[in-house]
Parts: C-alpha cells; sequence; structure tokens
C-alpha cells in the first residue's frame, strides 16, 4: 500500500466525512396527499427548488418548482398530478465527497438521505455542502493563498510541504485544479502565514512557477473586485 492509499483509507473511515453528519433535519418531506399550492408556499419557506416526497418513509422522488408552474389548479393533490420525478439521492454512510459530485450531477439544492433499509431519513441542503467546503479549504483561518502551476509528473506534495515548512509556515489545505487535454496542473494552496515573501523566494530557488499569490486581505478585496466587475457586467 502506498502512502495516497493510506492517507485515503483514514479519510474514508473517518465517520465526519459521511453524508450523515450533514443531514439538515428544518425542512419536512412532503406526501403525496399534500396540495400543489403547500408545495409552492414550502419552497418559498425555506428557499428551496426542490422538496422531497415521502409516503409512509419511503422516498418517492424530488418535486421541482418547474414541475407545478403550469399547473390550472395548485389545490389539486400531488398524487393527481402524474409527475415523472427524478430521484436522486444518497445512503447516509456515503462519503461526502459522493454527496458533492450528486449535487453537481443533479443540479438540486436539496439531496435526500436514505438508510440502509432504504426510508428517508433527512436531507442535505446546498448550504451545509457549502459550509462543510468552507471549513475544509479553512477559509476562517488566517493565513495566504498561492497557487503553483506544475507538470503532474512532477507533483509530490510532500516535497512541497518541505519547502512550505523549511520557511517556518505551514499547509493549511490544498486542491488540485487539471487542465484539459494538457499534462499541467494547477495547484492551490492554503499557509497559515500572511507574510510568506520567502516562501515564494524558496519556491522560485526551486523552479516552480508561481501563477499567483495573495495574503488574506488581498485575496478578499480580489474577490470583491471581481464581483463587483460581474455586476457591472450584468447592469451595465
Amino acid at each position: 500500500m502506498n502512502e495516497f492509499d493510506s492517507i485515503t483509507k483514514v479519510i474514508f473511515l473517518d465517520n465526519s466525512m459521511i453524508a450523515e453528519t450533514l443531514i439538515s433535519y428544518e425542512i419536512p418531506p412532503l406526501k403525496p396527499t399534500d396540495s400543489g399550492s403547500k408545495v409552492l408556499q414550502w419552497m418559498e419557506d425555506f428557499k428551496v427548488k426542490d422538496m422531497p416526497v415521502v409516503l409512509s418513509k419511503k422516498y418517492i422522488g424530488l418535486i421541482e418548482e418547474s414541475d407545478l408552474m403550469d399547473r390550472n389548479n395548485l389545490s389539486d393533490k400531488l398524487e393527481s398530478y402524474n409527475l415523472n420525478l427524478k430521484k436522486p439521492f444518497v445512503f447516509k454512510h456515503q462519503h461526502i465527497f459522493d454527496v458533492i459530485n450528486l449535487f453537481v450531477q443533479h443540479d438540486v439544492d436539496v439531496l435526500p438521505v436514505l438508510n440502509e433499509k432504504e426510508e428517508f431519513v433527512g436531507l442535505i441542503t446546498s448550504g451545509k455542502i457549502l459550509q462543510f467546503l468552507a471549513e475544509m479549504v479553512s477559509v476562517s483561518n488566517p493565513g495566504s493563498i498561492l497557487t503553483l502551476e506544475l507538470n503532474m509528473i512532477d507533483y509530490s506534495l510532500a516535497e512541497i510541504a518541505r519547502l512550505v515548512e523549511a520557511n517556518d509556515a505551514k499547509i493549511l489545505t490544498s486542491f488540485i485544479t487539471s487542465h484539459p487535454d494538457s499534462t499541467k496542473i494547477e495547484l492551490t494552496l492554503k499557509i497559515n502565514q500572511t507574510e510568506i515573501t520567502r516562501v515564494l523566494k524558496t519556491f522560485e530557488r526551486f523552479n516552480y512557477v508561481v501563477t499567483a499569490s495573495y495574503n488574506e486581505s488581498e485575496y478578499h478585496q480580489d474577490l470583491k473586485n471581481r464581483y463587483d466587475e460581474f455586476m457591472r457586467f450584468l447592469n451595465p
């Protein structure tokens, strides 16, 4: 077993990284006997565009706002609509990365969670996923962010961590962005120091290509500038 396999095994055995830990119980499921008007009201109340439909703990599927918009009589019960509901779900013991993948794959803002008997136990909201991702990338911890471009064959996180730690710093988190049809990757690092001049010089000395670097305030200002530019584009 190599180092990567060992790390992967530890991650997947960590109970804090399973779907069950992200279940939100604030949003109740709908019943087939509920009316279309109730569905729309609950979607408005809970600020979602999808709602689970459940009958005696059996998960029927997700109803979307668009399923109801062209209905003539919203007082009709859901069971009379003859809808072909999509049925994305995750088992409570599945890894959180599976949850994220299903959110993207099905383009939903809630994802039902089932137990071993395939009974509905709750759901995960997109807000919970964002909160998890924020914690995972240590956004609340002070520090700096930098990105490196390198060939995949040259990538060694152990070597990169050694160079960072040689400057009395630590990597808080890291993630890789791959380039389509390319052997190059972009590695983003969150480092626990706001002053990283020495770290940058070390990377340059070892011929790493640093494509960007920010301390925390610069990074947030850059995000704000990008947001302002985007809003000006939307509202010329």
